[in-house]
């Protein structure tokens, strides 16, 4: 764990949770609300340490401007083009997966989460997106009970866009320094990810420290982070969004499996009966 190595964390973690959930008694109990103190500690250091990040990201980017000159600045909209078109192709194969369950529906869901995608893409954040998209999920009749299953379920482990930034990330940060990874090393390190970006945090940023700890298992120098630290957030905004789209249509998808949307007309008649009645 002190080399940074995401497997092992992994692997000691699953092993470490399924011990602490086998135990019930007080001691267990205690550690369980310990870390749950020392997430929050956790989350407001990372929020200092971002607060300086604007100072590093202008160093980093000035540094990388002043020694590889303007043409950084082609590199990093070569970057983010191509982010942007796999994203694209990412969305469209979303929407095809649902058209596949929900048919024309599909569309009509695409048009009620306009609102949380917009929101997810500029503040970069998927949690201040969260209320909303539920609010809009139950407007195309999805039950709450499986809205509230799915979605939190959904907000941990189904980060479509997440795990394409990482790559993305990763990938950029080898070729920045001439480092070949063959196609096999690429395959693992897809399949890692995979993995390692399982639960990680709605919020700008949470990424790189999937990205972080990546990098030392596949040779790649972590001073590598600070060639994207400077559009950083764009590569958030569209990996948050589509986050987003993605939890939404599953979030829909298992509801028509499991018959759980409501139709319109039954779904405005509760909505209806929901309203005061003004005196």
């Amino acid at each position: 764990m002190a080399a940074n190595e995401i497997l092992q964390i992994l692997v000691f973690a699953v092993f470490f949770g399924l011990a602490l959930g086998h135990l019930h008694n007080q001691a267990a109990r205690s550690l369980v609300n310990t870390m749950e103190e020392v997430v929050h500690v956790m989350l407001k250091v990372t929020n200092y340490v971002m607060r300086f990040a604007p100072i590093g990201v202008f160093g980093a980017v000035a540094g990388i401007i002043t020694t590889q000159g303007l043409g950084m600045l082609v590199v990093f909209g070569k970057l983010l083009a191509s982010f942007y078109i796999a994203l694209a192709v990412l969305w469209l194969v979303l929407i095809a997966a649902g058209y596949f369950v929900l048919g024309k529906e599909v569309f009509r869901l695409l048009k009620l989460v306009r609102s949380p995608m917009l929101l997810g893409f500029s503040t970069a954040s998927s949690e201040s997106a969260y209320p909303k998209l539920m609010e809009q999920l139950e407007k195309f009749g999805v039950k709450d009970r499986i809205t509230g299953f799915v979605l939190p379920l959904g907000y941990s482990f189904n980060l479509d866009g997440s795990m394409l930034y990482c790559a993305f990330a990763a990938l950029f940060i080898g070729q920045a320094y001439g480092i070949d990874l063959s196609l096999g090393t690429q395959i693992t390190m897809l399949l890692v990810l995979m993995i390692s970006s399982k639960g990680v945090a709605g919020v700008p940023r949470s990424s790189l420290v999937v990205v972080a700890a990546v990098l030392p298992m596949f040779g790649l120098p972590e001073a590598g982070l600070l060639l994207i630290l400077g559009i950083d957030h764009f590569l958030d905004m569209g990996r948050t969004a589509t986050n987003v789209l993605g939890n939404a249509i599953a979030t829909a998808v298992v509801a028509k499996w499991e018959n759980g949307i409501v139709p319109v007309a039954e779904a405005l008649a509760e909505t209806d009966e929901a309203l005061p009645v003004a005196a």
